[in-house]
Formats: structure tokens, C-alpha cells, sequence
């Protein structure tokens, strides 16, 4: 549902706004010039781990008693999450960090150029997504790996 919401809202932005829909190159994520595929991908692992690891520390319900007004504030460190990754990645590649906003501009703005670094915008935000689970998991919550025994 969130890649078709995304498909939807590109082609509603192409519709209204057609000349700096073109002049933007449709919204669509690409490794800029003047950095590696490898600087992309890069810059989308640690911006997804910052933004997910943000959500889980923020929104962790085993916090104790003390913490307990945290959940109520949660949107005020993940929004500065986004805020701060943005900052940081847009000059590399117009920050994805989700799958399903990149696919949705390299859809409706379907441009070759769009597609050529597409694939960095999905394997970064699962790469970096799955880092930040393991990190919380393992290092933030102390959950040691069951032994067979």
C-alpha cells in the first residue's frame, strides 16, 4: 500500500506542477554527481540505521516505570532523526530512505537516469533497517542469542 501511495502521490505532483515536476527530474533518487554508487549506498545504510534506531529507542515499550511519558514525546526525536538524515544525505542522493518514495518518483517519472542507481534505494534502506534491529536487539536491550545445549 506504501508503494502504491507513492506511485499516487508522484503522479498527482507530475500532474499539478509539470514544469518543476521536469525541472526536479521527477523527484526520483540518484547518486549525484561527484559520488561513487558506493557513497550512495553508503549514505542510505547509516541514514535508515539513524531513523530506525531512532523509532526503536523512542518507541521501546519495555522502558522502565521512569521513562514512562517517552512514548508520548516519540515524535519529537524521529522527526529530528529525519531531520538530521535529510541534512546529511540529500547532497548524495536526495535521501530514499524508504523503498516505496524512490519507487514511486523512478515510476511515474520513468527516465533511464532514474533507474540506473534504483537499486541502491532498496538495498541500503534494508541493509541499514536490519542493522539497526540487530543493534537494538543485541547491544541496547542485552538480548544474548539463545545457547542449544
Amino acid at each position: 500500500m506504501q508503494c502504491l501511495g507513492a506511485i499516487c502521490g508522484a503522479g498527482v505532483v507530475k500532474g499539478f506542477e509539470k514544469t518543476q515536476y521536469k525541472i526536479h527530474g521527477g523527484g526520483a533518487n540518484v547518486v549525484n554527481a561527484g559520488y561513487t554508487k558506493g557513497d550512495g549506498l553508503g549514505a542510505e545504510i547509516v541514514g535508515t540505521f539513524v531513523l530506525v534506531y531512532t523509532v526503536f529507542s523512542a518507541t521501546d515499550a519495555k522502558r522502565s516505570a521512569r521513562d514512562s511519558h517517552v512514548p508520548i514525546l516519540a515524535p519529537l526525536p524521529i522527526g529530528f532523526a529525519v531531520f538530521l538524515v535529510h541534512l546529511a544525505t540529500i547532497p548524495i542522493t536526495g535521501t530514499g530512505i524508504n523503498p516505496a518514495r524512490s519507487l514511486g518518483a523512478a515510476i511515474i517519472f520513468n527516465n533511464d537516469h532514474a533507474w540506473d542507481d534504483h537499486w541502491i534505494f532498496w538495498v541500503g534502506p534494508f541493509i541499514g533497517a536490519a542493522l539497526a534491529a540487530l543493534y537494538h536487539q543485541i547491544v541496547i536491550r542485552a538480548i544474548p542469542f539463545k545457547s542449544r545445549a
